[in-house]
């Protein structure tokens, strides 16, 4: 982290862009400083949290002295130069880039899942660029539906590399390459495999960095609006922790913005019989994975244990370190477990019979909809849960019915399923399912009420984080890592069975489920923090921050799971995993 003083040593340049005098530190780029003057270079494969690329040459500027135009993303100021962000020549071989891209591009727009939130529909309003005047060499390419996440389109890549950033930068998988030379060059997988077949874990990081609609999650707001027009049907909704501090963004709120009371509220005036909040599966999680814990502590159990929470991670492991699957908790995540709880313990209080229920998920996650698709994640042929959607698929719906988000009235969660703690509210960050579990496992083991339960040893957006808690004498090693990157370095430890570790918490996604792939289009670094923020904001305000003190959830057990780990809690919140050897088949 930069301190103030190393700010104050770094050199200041003096350049000029568009004839305005501009000051800023030696390093920066071209594009940056003309940032500082509200000037918006135009680019597509440039991304503020990725490794510069310079592969569209879009961002193309005139520079006095240069013979040539240089590429804004990837030129450094220095003293004295003269940038020109618009002049003719500029302009030109901007449009000119456009149009080359049109040529080789399906233009079906209307029909597209990122009409009027792509990029290159955006570039080509802002320059009038209505049709290209070049013959189109678009080849036939069918789009890739083969698994519940992702949808892949060929005909709209515009070969940016952005996905490709994502997949092999941020989580060090690689399944996303490029083929081919010159004209033919395009992005796919090894051999041209679906994605499920290869290393991809269908965290869906790469669709939230496309700037066309060439990789999008599998849209099921159709199977959504046809069971909330089924009298038949009665039709309930979880939401995620993280979901209610994303969905703002695109309504114009800030950044960040806590939504949870108009967002309930829109569920409700979109259909939904029952709106029900994840929280309660999440403090229902800690509950199960905390007992295990101690479990495997006290009873010599495998160490370290680690969360499995997160899809994204589960299928990581699945593929890659499959020898290591035992450290994984059984327990579902808050989402399978709550889908277990609504198809059993709901229907027995509300009266109505399960198959007339349909459960529905709004997650931040492409995963979950692989997640709610495993065959382990049913019984006796009813899933958990019928239909995952994400935050993007809930922006669907709610501009699909013309609701004006901002000017809704809040409402409240409904119950009995719909009470969460702040502990639950913080599994949207990384870090939070570790701090929750270690607010009940510490109360547990010693009797003792937490006074101090904030653990910022285990808060924050550094990739990997460490800390030792003390438990009634003994010393618990912890660790949080979020990013596949980042899981690798600590499961190479746990592989060589040098791990030092008693419990660790890993998230697939930057930042945790706050940056997962079916997050809105836009989702930065910068902005992740302030969900994170916004999600620790939350659980302060809230009246119980311990999931043990969930008052619906101490009704559970008692009335119908008995205890942690008892034998009706492992059938329907409990699971296995096993290595993949073999794509998954689905219908």
């Amino acid at each position: 982290m930069t301190t103030e003083n190393e700010v104050k040593d770094i050199p200041m340049v003096h350049l000029t862009i568009n004839n305005i005098p501009i000051e800023v530190p030696k390093g920066t780029k071209i594009m940056q400083a003309a940032q500082t003057l509200g000037i918006d270079i135009p680019h597509l494969c440039y991304h503020e949290d990725q490794r510069i690329k310079a592969h569209c040459r879009l961002c193309a500027v005139e520079v006095v002295g240069k013979r040539r135009l240089l590429a804004a993303c990837s030129t450094e100021v220095w003293e004295g130069m003269e940038v020109h962000t618009d002049t003719q020549i500029v302009r030109d071989t901007q449009v000119s880039i456009l149009q080359l891209m049109l040529a080789n591009h399906n233009k079906d727009c209307l029909s597209c899942p990122r009409n009027q939130n792509c990029d290159l529909q955006r570039l080509c309003s802002r320059f009038n660029i209505q049709h290209s005047p070049l013959p189109s060499v678009l080849k036939d390419e069918p789009r890739i539906e083969t698994n519940p996440s992702i949808v892949r389109d060929p005909s709209k890549c515009i070969r940016c590399g952005r996905c490709i950033r994502a997949c092999k930068d941020v989580q060090g998988i690689a399944a996303l390459t490029y083929a081919g030379r010159s004209s033919d060059i395009v992005v796919t997988t090894a051999f041209n495999k679906p994605m499920e077949a290869t290393d991809c874990i269908l965290c869906g990081q790469c669709s939230l960095v496309c700037p066309t609609g060439a990789i999008v999650e599998k849209d099921d707001t159709n199977k959504v609006l046809d069971a909330l027009q089924d009298p038949q049907k009665h039709v309930i909704v979880q939401v995620a922790p993280s979901v209610r501090v994303a969905l703002g963004d695109a309504f114009g709120m800030e950044e960040g913005a806590i939504v949870t009371g108009q967002m309930v509220t829109a569920l409700k005036l979109l259909g939904f019989d029952k709106v029900f909040d994840t929280n309660f599966g999440a403090d229902l999680t800690i509950m199960e994975e905390g007992a295990e814990f101690l479990d495997r502590l006290q009873n010599g159990g495998t160490l370290p244990m680690m969360t499995s929470c997160s899809p994204g991670w589960v299928n990581y492991m699945e593929k890659h370190f499959p020898n290591c699957i035992g450290h994984l908790s059984s327990a579902k995540s808050p989402m399978s477990m709550f889908g277990a709880i609504a198809k059993t313990y709901y229907p027995e209080n509300a009266g109505i019979d399960v198959k007339d229920i349909v459960t529905v998920s709004v997650m931040p996650c492409t995963a979950k909809k692989f997640e709610a698709a495993r065959p382990e994640m049913s019984r006796n042929g009813i899933p958990d849960v019928d239909i995952v959607l994400t935050t993007r698929e809930l922006i669907k719906l709610i501009k699909y019915v013309g609701l004006s988000f901002k000017n809704l009235p809040e409402s409240e969660f409904d119950n009995p399923l719909g009470l969460g703690t702040g502990a639950g509210a913080i599994f949207g960050a990384t870090g939070g399912v570790m701090e929750a579990a270690l607010r009940t496992v510490y109360e547990k083991v010693t009797g003792e009420t937490l006074e101090k339960i904030e653990f910022n040893e285990v808060r924050g957006f550094e990739g990997i984080k460490e800390a030792v808690i003390n438990v009634k004498g003994r010393e618990v090693r912890v660790c949080v890592a979020h990013t596949l990157q980042n899981a690798r370095r600590i499961m190479e430890q746990v592989k060589k069975g040098t791990s030092p570790y008693d419990f660790i918490e890993i998230m697939a996604c930057p930042g945790g489920c706050i940056g997962g792939g079916g997050q809105p289009i836009g989702t930065t670094n910068a902005i992740r923090k302030k969900r994170m923020a916004a999600l620790y904001e939350i659980d302060r305000g809230l009246p119980l921050r311990k999931s043990h003190e969930n008052p619906e959830i101490q009704t559970l057990y008692r009335d119908f799971l008995g205890e942690p780990l008892s034998q009706r809690a492992h059938e329907l919140l409990h699971t296995t995993y096993h290595k993949v050897s073999k794509p998954y088949e689905f219908d």
